[in-house]
């Protein structure tokens, strides 16, 4: 067979899945809804910025010294100033962890009774931060921000000391307690937060999960109700059945993955740095790896419904384990180990280099060929396992 007719055949079993995709007006419906509630959720449940607002907090200064008058007073200026926490002043510790305990607060922050003494006596003073240990994320970013916010204080006071006390010029004091000066650079502009990282992922996902939730209703479905053995009788080639599938599942992971882009752009205010057709060619990559696995166990399942467990037995380690939600280096060592053996891994690698940071080909050269080495591998397999299948 020429490689006209198997492209031919290939586009006209592509527009028969398709034409049964529109016609099924719910589907179609809940193909769009789907990236759209998944991109709202995330978007809206996820905070958008890296920095506190308004977390309840208790304060109790136990300290009689006018040094922790003053740390209260400048530490409630500058959270006027931030809205970084709301402030309920406790009477003692027990107050303070009975607070945290019913939920009132999400953390502590107390002087202790010496802190004045401490630093009169050229000691360091203590300031003792407690988190609710229920709450680990907030808690992490509250002794965060806490310790950054307390330690520009104390350089504050010192320099202020140094001033009124020895008269030293107010450059020289700010050189003597603080004698580095670490600065921030990105490599591309733009303010980013967690949502510019779980972008890409989600997309990626989508266009995994369309191409695996769709091969059982368009092999297995198919080959129940017996309009599989129509185009297997055809004189067309198997590898234009395959093709054709695949090209289905192209155009339905491309539809929810532009509208998880548009909603990424115009909601979330997402900024595509590198090439917008470098992001729908790694998309038709995606598909393309991961359509031979899907086509390799909707062979081997015996109905739909069975294919369809297969799939989401597969899906959702996939999800977890690929970098979508959490960077895999943060992973354990045999996580990352797994990971490394998923095409999903690669895919959404590669869009976040180019969504965020905009790398370009040369960038992204060692995902390219893994994806395609998982598909065109996959593909070879995929193909004998769907003929064999189909003579059964």
């Amino acid at each position: 067979m020429s490689a006209r007719n198997l492209f031919s055949h290939s586009f006209r079993i592509a527009w028969k899945d398709l034409m049964e995709l529109f016609r099924n007006r719910m589907e179609l419906f809940l193909l769009i809804l789907m990236p759209i509630f998944m991109m709202g959720m995330v978007g809206f449940i996820y905070p958008s910025e890296a920095s506190l607002s308004n977390v309840p907090v208790a304060l109790l200064n136990e300290d009689m010294g006018f040094l922790g008058a003053d740390f209260v007073l400048l530490f409630e200026e500058i959270n006027n100033n931030t809205g970084m926490v709301a402030i309920t002043e406790a009477q003692n510790f027990d107050e303070v962890r009975e607070m945290i305990q019913r939920g009132d607060v999400q953390g502590g922050i107390i002087l202790p009774s010496n802190f004045t003494s401490s630093l009169v006596g050229g000691k360091q003073g203590t300031i003792i931060v407690v988190a609710d240990q229920s709450n680990p994320q907030i808690s992490a970013a509250l002794q965060g921000v806490l310790k950054g916010v307390f330690e520009e204080m104390g350089t504050m006071m010192a320099q202020q000391r140094l001033i009124e006390e020895f008269q030293v010029d107010p450059a020289v004091s700010l050189a003597m307690v603080k004698p580095f000066n670490v600065q921030f650079e990105d490599i591309v502009s733009g303010d980013f937060s967690y949502f510019d990282f779980v972008a890409p992922g989600i997309m990626a996902m989508t266009v995994m999960m369309s191409v695996m939730t769709g091969l059982p209703a368009a092999i297995s479905k198919e080959k129940e109700v017996g309009t599989l053995d129509g185009m297997m009788v055809a004189p067309i080639n198997r590898l234009s059945i395959i093709l054709g599938k695949t090209f289905a599942q192209t155009a339905r992971g491309l539809l929810q993955g532009a509208v998880i882009l548009v909603l990424s752009v115009t909601l979330f205010g997402v900024t595509i740095q590198g090439n917008i057709l470098l992001v729908f060619a790694l998309l038709v990559l995606g598909v393309f790896s991961f359509v031979g696995l899907g086509v390799v166990i909707t062979s081997f399942a015996k109905d739909q419904s069975t294919a369809v467990m297969m799939m989401t037995t597969l899906i959702f380690p996939m999800m977890f384990l690929s970098g979508v939600f959490f960077p895999v280096e943060q992973m354990p060592w045999y996580m990352q180990s797994i990971s490394k053996f998923l095409p999903l891994t690669y895919l959404a690698s590669a869009l976040r280099k180019v969504m965020v940071l905009g790398a370009g080909i040369p960038m992204i050269s060692f995902e390219l060929a893994v994806l395609i080495g998982f598909g065109t591998i996959l593909t070879a397999i995929a193909v004998p396992v769907f003929k064999r299948a189909m003579t059964r």
